[in-house]
């Protein structure tokens, strides 16, 4: 019964890797792997409090008020594939000093409040959150994974074999994902999902869907830009390519919200 079981699972397997093709690239995992993934990435980060000190939505239910917010603005956008099948938790980390963000595979994602408190306004901080977004619902991290640590050893992971695995790789990721760096077309992608996603925003999210862009040029003006830029492509060609995409969708325009994004900052600790 047990060989019967593991060749059952190793035809899965294999099926996921000839036929979930993303755009041209083979991802290992299925996607409620991602999802599972994310759950134990998660459990392992609440176990890190001293590294990961998360705020308590109970303690601090304004500032998650307005994440909660734009997150679900942004979920409105037809451009999202698994809009209803991630979670989309998201969670604010107490930490100034790391102008940072990160989505996990299922779409949790944590925001430091240092990135939070450098950005200007809530166009801008919607263009971070739908890049984050969109590294998990093109699955980019999963997809990485299978490159970095192959077909063989994640197969062994999953048939039980090596059970130490997939919690190792999610303490690599809760390092700060910088030993599984994207590519440079998964960064373009998400730079050009940010611009979807925010385009589609409607009401009183109306953002202007270059926000992302801002993010960039505050960094480019930084004496040391954060330890992480460097695994990506350089600010300035992702300038370039943001607005030519923006170009090829009508230039659209939208607001800012300035005044409503200082009122989520003055919520932070």
């Amino acid at each position: 019964m047990k060989k019967v079981i593991y060749k059952s699972i190793i035809i899965t397997m294999l099926s996921v890797v000839l036929f979930s093709c993303d755009e041209g690239s083979v991802n290992f995992f299925s996607v409620d792997q991602d999802v599972q993934f994310g759950e134990e990435f998660h459990q392992q980060l609440m176990a890190n409090e001293a590294e990961y000190p998360l705020l308590s939505p109970a303690s601090y239910p304004e500032a998650y008020a307005h994440l909660e917010a734009i997150r679900d603005a942004l979920l409105q956008s037809d451009d999202l594939r698994y809009a209803e099948t991630f979670s989309w938790d998201v969670y604010i980390i107490d930490n100034d000093e790391v102008l940072n963000a990160f989505c996990v595979p299922g779409g949790k994602m944590y925001f430091y409040t240092g990135i939070i408190k450098f950005l200007d306004n809530e166009a801008e901080f919607a263009g971070v959150m739908a890049h984050e977004m969109a590294h998990a619902d093109r699955r980019h991290t999963t997809n990485t994974m299978t490159k970095e640590y192959g077909f063989s050893l994640l197969l062994s992971a999953l048939l039980g074999d090596d059970p130490s695995l997939l919690a190792t790789i999610a303490s690599d990721l809760a390092q700060g994902l910088g030993s599984l760096a994207f590519s440079r077309d998964h960064e373009y992608e998400a730079d050009q999902y940010a611009v979807r996603y925010t385009d589609d925003g409607a009401g009183d999210y109306n953002y202007y869907p270059k926000g992302i862009s801002a993010f960039f040029e505050k960094m480019e003006g930084q004496s040391t830009p954060p330890e992480f830029l460097s695994t990506h492509p350089s600010p300035e060609n992702r300038l370039e390519k943001i607005n030519e995409f923006w170009v090829s969708i009508g230039s659209p325009g939208g607001e800012s919200y300035a005044e409503r994004y200082t009122d989520f900052k003055n919520s932070l600790p």
